[in-house]
């Protein structure tokens, strides 16, 4: 009995412990709503939040403590009719940093093509093949994505299932009404994330995602000069991708993501270091330009 009683505990602690893979804080603000009620958008919160947190996204096992670190703002700016919304969303992410407390931002996208209708206490679904609703095909988009930024920071090219499914999600919707999910609309929106993700072309990014974290951020607690000088060598290798798509969305999501990261990291460089640092930089990223001025003054 004894016996039975133990593995019966452990089998308990053991399901306890596996967990999805995101762990994902939902928040949905309203500030240009005037309608008194506003319960829905409470429920529309708790609905994306369990739509995140609940869903099975991989076949691979999560203990509680390996979930990705994501967060979801929401911005609600019009209610078109009884259940459908306008708005924005910001979407986050990070991951931890070997031997330290700290987080590294993977993920930094703010999407304003946000709109979808939602009925209260219906179910978010969400089906890998099809057209979705809008709001499903959104937020499993950017799910996949996140995990698959995540997936390549720790192993070269281990994003690529995700990014797929992600770029079949924008094919997929294609003759959706809603905004953001074809070449034509824009050369910022979600359609030309996985499409540079999954073009040889920016092989190098991916590349460089990879070592930045692994030789890079993950060193940086045992050898900080390695670590420094890896990221910095990485950058050389981003040049071909800026000259070749210099309007690329994918770059500037990547270094709006990463820039204040980059003042912090080149900050502890060597005063040549942070020289040569700001100039390559600066050719990749002028539009943070005044941002890396900084490092020369830390």
């Amino acid at each position: 009995m004894r016996l039975f009683f133990s593995i019966v505990v452990f089998l308990a602690f053991v399901s306890g412990a596996i967990a999805q893979e995101l762990n994902c804080n939902v928040t949905v603000l309203t500030p240009q709503i005037q309608s008194s009620d506003k319960k829905i958008y409470n429920t529309l919160q708790t609905s994306i939040y369990e739509f995140m947190n609940n869903t099975r996204w991989t076949d691979d096992q999560f203990l509680n403590q390996e979930r990705i670190e994501c967060t979801f703002q929401i911005q609600i700016t019009e209610r078109v009719s009884n259940d459908e919304f306008k708005g924005s969303i910001q979407v986050q992410s990070r991951r931890p940093v070997f031997n330290t407390s700290y987080f590294s931002p993977m993920l930094n996208i703010n999407d304003e093509n946000f709109q979808f209708r939602y009925i209260e206490y219906q179910p978010i679904e969400f089906r890998e093949t099809g057209t979705n609703p809008n709001l499903a095909a959104m937020l499993a988009y950017y799910a996949y994505l996140i995990i698959g930024m995540d997936y390549e920071s720790f192993a070269p090219n281990g994003g690529n299932p995700y990014f797929q499914i992600a770029q079949s999600i924008v094919a997929n919707q294609q003759n959706s009404p809603e905004r953001g999910w074809r070449a034509f609309e824009s050369t910022r929106n979600r359609y030309w994330i996985t499409e540079n993700l999954n073009k040889p072309l920016f092989q190098p990014l991916r590349e460089y995602i990879y070592e930045y974290h692994r030789s890079g951020m993950d060193l940086m607690s045992e050898r900080k000069e390695d670590a420094i000088s890896n990221i910095m060598d990485g950058l050389e290798d981003l040049k071909k991708v800026r000259n070749e798509q210099p309007n690329s969305y994918l770059l500037q999501i990547f270094f709006f993501t990463k820039s204040d990261e980059f003042v912090n990291v080149f900050s502890m460089a060597f005063p040549e270091e942070k020289t040569r640092a700001v100039n390559l930089l600066n050719e990749l990223d002028p539009a943070n330009g005044n941002k890396y001025q900084q490092i020369l003054k830390n």
